[in-house]
């Protein structure tokens, strides 16, 4: 009899459901801060991305028969507004996580509150360092290689092929910023003092960049590394262009959107520009004989018709949706707070749409996802890839 009722008891067991705020048994609620308006408003593209793709996993059934609530909120590209939105998202509308929330001060701003509430802050938009950080900070996990991986990757090119040049370095005033400039000089080692020329930086509040590219002009650098952000990019390839400067120039990552930040430059101005990416190509006919392209580009067409294919924003809001949804289903009907954590930090996947050698590897002391990148330079009309894959 004892066996037997062991036996009967053990199904129980195994079915049993358990559940933290946010999660039930019909839907499971993912809050997210993102910059839909003000300077960064370009960015909001990333969050349309998410939710159209968490859109089409509710329509084939959700995870493990939940549907995805995916909460949304606008900072306005003010980081001192998001400690307020994850407040909301938390104790108001009562968010299992937040996910992807956009820029690296607003992560930081919103960094303790999570960590002492011990909420998971998951695939934060920003490629800074600091959110690699689990003995201190073991609820925030970062997602792309970092800052500093591709200031790394610049400065490797530089040495390689322009060991004499002289270069410039624009920058934002603020942790990405001096992450990137700290990467290059990290990449360029004991040749840094000699051949960086002149740096200059920008404030987000700064109307132009007119004063610092005249400024890194007249100080005779053949490269520019422009670790300008959107917006500011677009301003500093234009203004460079417009003055008759036209060194080999480098973009980071977070500026490639020829949709967002290319075009409005101006193609022509743009044409020879190094950036660096993770994913494959989309916007070539021969790309399309790839299943993950064809995925993606039927997801585009359905799910998310109005972005523009030649936003690249759109694929880094469907690589974080993916692996956030691969996240809930290895939860099963565990949805507590600490076992989104545990899922998320043994994660070793191959995602369609990154380029082969490109891995999503987590551990419990590993926070980095990703940790790869390589080059690409733009042609006038797309960016072309080149080299092999690089990590840190």
């Amino acid at each position: 009899m004892i066996l037997l009722a062991g036996v009967m008891i053990a199904p129980a067991a195994v079915a049993q459901k358990t559940y933290d705020l946010g999660a039930t048994d019909n839907e499971i609620k993912i809050g997210n801060i993102a910059a839909y308006t003000g300077w960064g408003s370009a960015y909001g593209a990333v969050g349309r991305a998410e939710a159209a793709y968490f859109q089409m996993v509710n329509d084939r059934g959700g995870i493990n028969g939940r549907k995805i609530n995916f909460i949304t909120a606008d900072n306005g590209s003010d980081a001192a507004k998001s400690v307020d939105l994850a407040r909301q998202l938390v104790e108001q509308d009562g968010v299992l996580l937040i996910f992807s929330s956009i820029g690296t001060d607003s992560n930081l701003a919103i960094r303790a509150y999570v960590n002492e509430k011990k909420v998971p802050q998951l695939f934060v938009e920003s490629s800074s360092a600091v959110f690699d950080d689990p003995s201190h900070f073991p609820w925030t996990m970062g997602f792309f290689a970092t800052y500093r991986t591709e200031g790394l990757a610049y400065a490797k090119y530089i040495l390689q092929n322009r060991p004499g040049a002289k270069i410039a370095v624009l920058y934002a005033n603020d942790d990405a910023g001096k992450e990137y400039v700290a990467g290059v000089r990290d990449g360029l080692g004991d040749k840094a003092s000699a051949m960086i020329v002149k740096e200059a930086s920008y404030q987000a509040s700064d109307a132009t960049l007119d004063s610092q590219i005249a400024a890194l002009k007249s100080s005779g650098a053949d490269v520019f590394l422009n670790m300008s952000v959107g917006a500011f990019a677009t301003q500093a390839i234009r203004t460079a262009y417009d003055l008759g400067w036209h060194p080999l120039q480098f973009i980071p990552n977070a500026s490639l959107s020829i949709a967002a930040f290319l075009d409005p430059a101006g193609l022509d101005k743009a044409t020879g520009i190094i950036s660096n990416a993770r994913s494959k190509g989309w916007l070539e006919p021969q790309t399309r004989s790839d299943p993950a392209v064809r995925d993606f580009l039927e997801w585009m067409g359905k799910y998310n018709p109005d972005a523009s294919l030649r936003d690249q924003n759109n694929i880094a809001g469907y690589e974080r949706a993916q692996v956030l949804v691969e996240v809930l289903r290895k939860c099963g009907d565990n949805l507590t707070r600490a076992n989104v954590m545990k899922q998320a930090a043994s994660l070793d996947l191959e995602l369609g749409m990154l380029r082969p050698g490109i891995r999503i590897t987590t551990s419990p002391n590993d926070y980095q996802p990703i940790k790869q990148l390589f080059l690409i330079r733009f042609n006038g009309k797309n960016w072309v890839p080149f080299g092999a894959v690089i990590g840190d």
